[in-house]
C-alpha cells in the first residue's frame, strides 16, 4: 500500500543537524503510513549510519547539490505527497499531521509550505532585532493562504505536479534553487498555499550561529542569490546593491549591531556577484 506521505532529506556532511531532524520524524502523530527518505549528497562524514540508525530509507548521489537531491529523493518515493525538509530542521510532533490535513482540505492545490522559525542553539550573536534573521525563515501570518513562494526547507508537493511538470532544475545554484520550479506551477495555472499549523524549527547550533560562520554563509548567499534574479531577469543595478551595502554599513554603526554585519556579508556577496558574474 503506497505511503500517504514520503519526507525526503537532501543532506551533505551535517550528520549532526540530520540526527535531530530524524529524530523529530520519528516523533510525528499520525495515524497514516508514512516513509522518511534521507539523500546523502556525497557526504564523507556519518550520515549513512545516522540515516540507518533512524531507520530512513538512505539513497546516496554524487554531490550534485540540493535539487539533484530532491529529484533523486522524489524517485526513491512512495508517496502521494512528497514532504521536503531541509537537513537542520527540527519538526513539532503535529507538523506531519498539519500537512496531511491541508492537503485534504485544499484538493486542488499542488504545492504547500509552512512557517519556519530561527532557532539559534548557543552564542549567537547580538541583534537590535531591527534586522531579520540570518537563516531562512517563513511567516505570512496565523491562517492559511494563497501564498507566491515557499521554501525547500518546509514544502510539500503532490506527485501529480511533478508527473505534469517535470522534476526541479539541477543546473541551479544553491539557495532559491527551488524558486524556479515553484514559479512553473503557477505559470500552469497551479496554486501554492501557506498552512500555519505546518511549522517548524530551522536550526543552528553553537558553532554555526557564531558571527564569522553567520557572516561567511551570508556572503556565499547573497551571491547565489544574486543570480537568480539574474535568471529572473530582475536583477537590481549596481547601484542599488551598492546603497543597500552603505546602508548595512550604516545600520550596524548607528545600532551597534553585530548581526548588521551579517546583512552587510549578504549585500557585499550580492555586490560581487554583479561586478563578476559567474
Amino acid at each position: 500500500m503506497p505511503a500517504a506521505a514520503s519526507i525526503v532529506v537532501p543532506t551533505r556532511n551535517r550528520a549532526g543537524y540530520l540526527g535531530v531532524c530524524l529524530d523529530s520524524m520519528r516523533t510525528q502523530q499520525v495515524d497514516a503510513q508514512f516513509e522518511v527518505i534521507v539523500v546523502d549528497d556525497g557526504s564523507t562524514d556519518e550520515t549513512p549510519a545516522v540515516a540507518d540508525g533512524a531507520g530512513a530509507k538512505l539513497v546516496r548521489i554524487e554531490a550534485r547539490g540540493p535539487n539533484a537531491a530532491r529529484n533523486a529523493g522524489l524517485q526513491a518515493a512512495d508517496g502521494e505527497l512528497i514532504v521536503f525538509v531541509d537537513d537542520d530542521v527540527d519538526a513539532p510532533p503535529g507538523w506531519l499531521a498539519a500537512y496531511l490535513d491541508g492537503a485534504q482540505r485544499h484538493p486542488d492545490t499542488d504545492a504547500f509550505g509552512g512557517p519556519i522559525r530561527a532557532r539559534f542553539e548557543g552564542r549567537a550573536p547580538r541583534s537590535c532585532g531591527r534586522e531579520p534573521a540570518p537563516i531562512t525563515t517563513l511567516d505570512l501570518g496565523p491562517d492559511d493562504r494563497e501564498a507566491e513562494f515557499v521554501w525547500g526547507a518546509n514544502m510539500a508537493i503532490r506527485r501529480r505536479a511533478f508527473d505534469r511538470l517535470g522534476t526541479f532544475d539541477e543546473t541551479l545554484p544553491q539557495f532559491g534553487e527551488e524558486e524556479e520550479w515553484l514559479t512553473r506551477l503557477r505559470d500552469a495555472g497551479g496554486t501554492v498555499v501557506y498552512l500555519a499549523d505546518a511549522q517548524l524549527d530551522h536550526r543552528r547550533e553553537d558553532g554555526d550561529a557564531r558571527l564569522g560562520a553567520l557572516v561567511r554563509g551570508a556572503y556565499l548567499r547573497g551571491q547565489r542569490l544574486r543570480l537568480h534574479d539574474v535568471r529572473r531577469g530582475s536583477p537590481p543595478s549596481l547601484a542599488r546593491e551598492l546603497r543597500v551595502l552603505v546602508g548595512c554599513g550604516w545600520h550596524t554603526a548607528r545600532y551597534a549591531c553585530p548581526q548588521g554585519l551579517v546583512m552587510g556579508a549578504h549585500s557585499l556577496g550580492r555586490v560581487r556577484a554583479t561586478v563578476r558574474p559567474r
